[in-house]
């Protein structure tokens, strides 16, 4: 765990171009997709973090060859094909890495070992594993029923139809989306109920169809893939749109604009949505086809919304909330309990712990508008929690955040950026 960092606050309005990393969530698609595709696929503006380390360390071991030249990959595919087992995968921290490969490693002859560290085992697998086993597939836990470690055999996996829960994560449909057209009998994915986070599936859908796959959406929470085969291509990565949160909340809250070249009109990434909330509240937001731009222009106004569609910015709402003149209700949320850590508890209790006025509701959290007063803020290991309340500290004195290198799971150079703000030079202005 590294030492607290202390952010300090700004001394006047902002004016940046933020240049930011790709999205963690298309890096992770892609590399599933290129792994599985014929050929060799170069993925442009991918993203470095431990997240995508971990993806690409478990796909290597399916019998992907991945060459890296910055942010410029190259993935010589299996053609569906993998590498025999034994073998351990680990999904180090990563929920996206967990439940992606393992339906890809359901088609291997096995057996495949998946397994992560202790918070990663945590998190919930059940919909995932019920799915696969439901499909034919022998998998069984080395641990508690529904979570990692578990090990996978007896492919390949052959497809057919299969319902899978969606209030817990759309990750568990996208998984078995993505390894989908490698099955003989294609694949028909249903979801019963609430899909929450449906625009990370739209992501998946059109990240498969970039590289050839056929999906089609019969009705609502069905999903059809034909069965067919993946084609190697170059893929352009967008900047991460969830990262990009965070420097459009700093405009809001602290006057002035960013702007972030990459992320426009047509991106795939349905975080970006979050300068709609920012709107909302009485930001003035920018969009072309080339970039999104936030700027801060007088007082914020509290508001009810449902951010079941972009819930990993809802700590990031939960920061600007802090400073709207009347209170915030989040609603849609309550799946984000089970993520890296409680995001509806923690979030609340750290800014009780800077003296804001903040509680949990059923399916989210209310915050009153205050001070915030000098603290530590705990992070509970989780990425988000860092990044979020290192806005509280650019206008109010006194914060510090614990553990400030949990950033590197999604975006480690979060920090350099962050400070390049000051200035409106280096990364922030390019």
């Amino acid at each position: 765990m590294s030492a607290a960092r202390r952010v300090e606050p700004l001394d006047g309005p902002l004016d940046a171009e933020v240049t930011l990393p790709g999205s963690k969530s298309l890096t992770n698609r892609a590399l599933v997709v290129a792994t599985l595709a014929a050929g060799t696929s170069t993925l442009e503006g991918a993203l470095t973090a431990d997240d995508t380390e971990a993806m690409v360390g478990c796909l290597t071991r399916l019998g992907a060859r991945v060459a890296r030249a910055g942010d410029r990959w190259t993935v010589a595919g299996t053609g569906g094909r993998l590498a025999p087992g034994p073998a351990t995968l680990d999904a180090r921290l990563s929920g996206t890495t967990a439940r992606f490969v393992l339906p890809v490693a359901a088609m291997g002859p096995g057996p495949y070992r998946l397994d992560g560290r202790a918070p990663l085992r945590r998190r919930p697998m059940g919909p995932a594993l019920e799915a696969l086993r439901s499909l034919g597939v022998a998998v069984t836990e080395a641990g508690v029923r529904g979570h990692l470690p578990v090990t996978v055999s007896g492919g390949p996996l052959r497809g057919g139809a299969v319902a899978v829960p969606g209030g817990v994560s759309s990750q568990f449909a996208s998984g078995l989306m993505l390894a989908a057209p490698c099955m003989p009998e294609g694949l028909d994915v249903s979801v019963p109920g609430r899909l929450v986070s449906e625009p990370y599936v739209a992501m998946t859908a059109a990240v498969m169809t970039a590289f050839g796959a056929t999906v089609e959406q019969p009705g609502p929470g069905r999903f059809a893939v034909a069965p067919g085969s993946y084609r190697s291509r170059t893929y352009v990565i967008e900047p991460d749109a969830s990262a990009a949160s965070y420097f459009f909340a700093a405009a809001a809250v602290c006057g002035g604009r960013v702007r972030v070249p990459g992320l426009g009109t047509g991106s795939l990434q349905g975080d970006l949505g979050f300068v709609d909330v920012l709107e909302r509240m009485g930001a003035v937001v920018r969009r072309t086809d080339e970039w999104t731009e936030v700027e801060g222009v007088g007082p914020l106004e509290g508001i009810d919304v449902d951010l079941a569609g972009l819930s990993d910015t809802a700590q990031t709402l939960a920061v600007v909330a802090v400073f709207a003149s009347s209170p915030t209700r989040v609603r849609g949320i309550g799946f984000i309990r089970a993520k890296e850590t409680d995001r509806i508890a923690h979030p609340v209790a750290e800014l009780r712990r800077c003296g804001i006025e903040a509680e949990e509701t059923d399916d989210g959290f209310v915050v009153h508008p205050g001070t915030p007063r000098p603290a530590t803020v705990q992070t509970y290991d989780d990425h988000r929690m860092a990044m979020s309340f290192a806005l509280l500290g650019l206008r109010a004195p006194g914060i510090a955040i614990a553990d400030p290198g949990c950033v590197d799971k999604t975006f480690p150079g979060f920090w350099d950026t962050l400070d390049s703000l000051r200035s409106g030079s280096g990364e922030a202005r390019q």
